[in-house]
């Protein structure tokens, strides 16, 4: 099988591919949570009837859609091996205003080294929570935007997450990001971060 993950794992390239994942699923009008994590506790919601894979194995990444219909979330380790699939996260934080994916992906965030990236089945999109903050949304329903996911990983990198600035949960709203690309938007960019990206753009 083709991988995109040579001899050292790349994490941008796993997220990427789960993101794009996630659109599929998002047009679909299905949600899912994918954690992407070495060290997350979970429990497991259903038997484990496929074995662990890449997501950087072409072949065996037609599966991600699949399981990550399946209620609960699908764990990735940070070599872009699926763990498990249809596992329970324990929120411990709430976030309001919203259901109990949402509350895992946020909760979920918060661990060292951990991205959570939901697809939510009511409103079309894909939200990338970091550090207990969601630092990105992406609208599935937007013209090619899958073209642009090298683009939002590429400011991000150069952007870093320590800039963006935390959010207030209870009133996220698209008003409160800045449209970055078309259907994307960044959450909490400082005034001096939006004038650099302004010129780059």
């Amino acid at each position: 099988m083709k991988s995109c993950c040579y001899s050292k794992p790349n994490l941008r390239e796993i997220e990427k591919i789960v993101i794009k994942t996630g659109l599929e699923i998002a047009k679909k009008e299905e949600g899912a949570l994918f954690i992407i994590s070495d060290n997350i506790k979970y429990k497991r919601m259903l038997k484990q009837k496929i074995q662990a894979f890449s997501v950087c194995d072409t072949g065996a990444r037609k599966l991600l859609p699949s399981i990550g219909a399946i209620d609960g979330a699908v764990i990735i380790n940070r070599n872009g091996i699926v763990t498990d699939y249809g596992v329970e996260i324990g929120a411990k934080k709430v976030l309001k205003g919203y259901g109990t994916r949402h509350s895992a992906a946020y909760s979920a965030s918060f661990e060292k080294n951990t991205i959570a990236i939901l697809v939510s089945q009511e409103e079309r999109k894909i939200k990338i929570f970091r550090k207990g903050r969601i630092i990105a949304q992406i609208d599935a329903l937007e013209k090619n935007v899958d073209k642009h996911i090298n683009r939002i990983h590429t400011i991000l990198e150069s952007v870093g997450v320590g800039a963006l600035s935390m959010v207030g949960f209870s009133l996220l709203a698209p008003e409160l990001g800045i449209a970055i690309l078309p259907g994307i938007v960044l959450f909490g960019l400082p005034y001096y971060v939006l004038k650099r990206l302004r010129k780059d753009l």
